[in-house]
């Protein structure tokens, strides 16, 4: 966020601590991102931890203890960083290949906190100290390896700032889509009518809301048994005791 949005801005912020502040510049500054941070929604500062360094060469990592490839990143800047930019009230977050997946659950629940402070990982890691002194939450959005922790913020940043009050514009946008109630989001259609010999489903034309809405919550449950059998399960163990119904579905009640 540039100097001359700051002003007194007292909302939600979000701080992270980089060794490539570089990868931020673009996809934090157009889009809903760049739009939420001008209309002060959010706002979003991003740190080179070499900053936080004091000797000639700018050093933020050395050779791991007991031996092994590469690099990890020194606890030293990052807990000087951590404890300059942190208050009582920050929520202190490491990427990390090892931390827990990163869901929509989570990052709903990160909207309840005023300010949060990312930490991106590099190299082979960082200190095992950080992870136990100063995070809050370690989280991984994957079961893969990236280059370092900048792509991983991004994801974290874009999911919660788009889940904030005025960013969508229609707060009832987040609410229905993919992930909000633990299925996959409904199909959707517009014009034309028929493509290519294709044709939307007669009910979205009908005019009749109670059954689109049905037909919707259907294919909602249709689609999740489908693609993604892991959060259809996760759905039915949550709502064993809810009265509901999918489209053939034997566990319907």
């Amino acid at each position: 966020m540039s100097e001359n949005l700051r002003g007194n801005f007292t909302g939600f912020r979000i701080d992270v601590l980089t060794l490539f502040p570089g990868m931020f510049v673009g996809p934090l500054e157009t889009s809903i991102i760049g739009r939420a941070q001008r209309e002060q929604r959010v706002e979003i500062y991003i740190h080179n931890l070499r900053d936080y360094t004091h000797d000639k060469h700018k050093t933020v990592d050395d050779r791991p203890f007991g031996g092994g490839p590469g690099m990890l990143l020194k606890p030293e800047p990052i807990f000087e960083a951590v404890e300059k930019l942190a208050t009582e009230t920050t929520r202190v977050i490491l990427v990390s290949p090892s931390g827990v997946l990163y869901t929509q659950a989570h990052a709903w629940r990160l909207t309840q906190y005023g300010h949060l402070l990312i930490i991106c990982g590099a190299y082979e890691g960082v200190d095992e100290r950080v992870r136990i002194c100063l995070a809050d939450e370690v989280f991984s959005i994957g079961d893969y390896v990236l280059t370092n922790g900048a792509l991983p913020a991004m994801v974290i940043i874009d999911s919660v700032v788009r889940l904030l009050p005025g960013v969508l514009g229609d707060d009832q946008s987040a609410e229905s889509e993919s992930f909000a109630n633990g299925i996959l989001e409904y199909p959707h259609y517009t014009r034309p009518a028929v493509f290519r010999r294709m044709a939307v489903p007669e009910v979205l034309l009908s005019g009749n809301h109670g059954a689109i809405q049905k037909w919707r919550f259907q294919e909602a449950i249709r689609r999740t048994r489908e693609y993604r059998p892991d959060l259809y399960q996760r759905f039915l163990a949550n709502h064993e005791k809810d009265k509901w119904s999918g489209p053939g579905d034997k566990h319907a009640k």
